[in-house]
């Protein structure tokens, strides 16, 4: 019943929303230059309506367990996770708003460990305190954006598996551009900065929605560390890396992607944009 009502409400909001579907339409159009206007569409709406399902599942989180979790996910690739954890220098984990991010935090450290995860505070409260009662329900722990280096670095120091969603529209001052879906897409450098400072191993993980209703937690292997020598030269390399990382996962699943993200909102001239 909820994922009736959320789907007919996200229904609603594509077509009362003219902003968001415009956004929506022209990333969409943007990314996948090759589709035809109706296979956009169709993306769109199905976008939509991952949203609403996403929303039902969203109370469903607290519910979950060791002993029915298996009804909501299956996983794959849990022993590189394990392999990881093996270097003790803890984990940075490559994470985007794809899937169901949100049931991550329940799937993980029901199935294997907990994680602290890196978090922009919402502008409302109420939304705030429930998302973060949801995230940490099941042992996690949430560390705010601003100032966030040093707790990072003390959970790295204990083998922490530390979550950072890597695929947000960032200001100039915060980010450099990197290409993603050949547009110039401004995005913070902190995982970068923190894999070559620290050694940490990169391991990106994805929550994909299969066909039958359920997912499937992918654990990917780990992601080398390019060390040219040359620290700038590193970073944008290796962020790079991740939104390739990124991009090659959602062209398998378009409509699980959070399009109505203003993605690409910052602007910079071109010639800024390494080759």
């Amino acid at each position: 019943m909820r994922r009736i009502l959320f789907r007919t409400l996200l229904a609603l909001f594509y077509y009362v929303s003219a902003k968001h579907r415009l956004i929506t339409l022209h990333n969409l159009f943007r990314a996948f230059p090759d589709k035809s206007i109706s296979e956009v569409i169709n993306i769109a709406k199905s976008t939509y309506r991952h949203i609403g399902d996403m929303a039902a599942e969203f109370f469903e989180i607290p519910y979950m367990n060791r002993t029915n979790l298996h009804e909501y996910v299956e996983f794959e690739g849990l022993e590189h996770l394990e392999q990881a954890l093996d270097q003790k220098k803890g984990v940075l984990s490559i994470v985007a708003h794809f899937g169901n991010w949100e049931m991550m935090t329940a799937a993980l450290p029901l199935a294997a460990h907990p994680m602290e995860i890196i978090y922009r505070p919402l502008d409302s409260v109420i939304l705030e305190n429930l998302t973060t009662w949801v995230r940490t329900f099941h042992g996690n722990a949430m560390i705010a954006k601003d100032g966030a280096a040093r707790k990072i670095l003390r959970g790295l120091a204990k083998n922490k598996i530390i979550g950072i969603l890597v695929d947000q529209n960032v200001a100039t001052r915060e980010g450099i551009f990197i290409n993603f879906f050949n547009r110039p897409a401004c995005t913070a450098t902190g995982l970068a900065g923190l894999a070559l400072y620290t050694g940490a191993p990169v391991l990106p993980a994805f929550m994909i929605r299969m066909e039958n209703g359920r997912y499937k937690f992918l654990l990917q292997p780990m992601v080398e560390t390019i060390k040219t020598g040359n620290n700038e030269k590193d970073i944008f390399l290796n962020t790079q890396n991740y939104a390739n990382i990124i991009e090659n996962i959602i062209r398998k699943y378009p409509d699980q992607y959070f399009w109505l993200h203003q993605r690409w909102k910052t602007q910079e001239c071109q010639k800024k944009i390494r080759k």
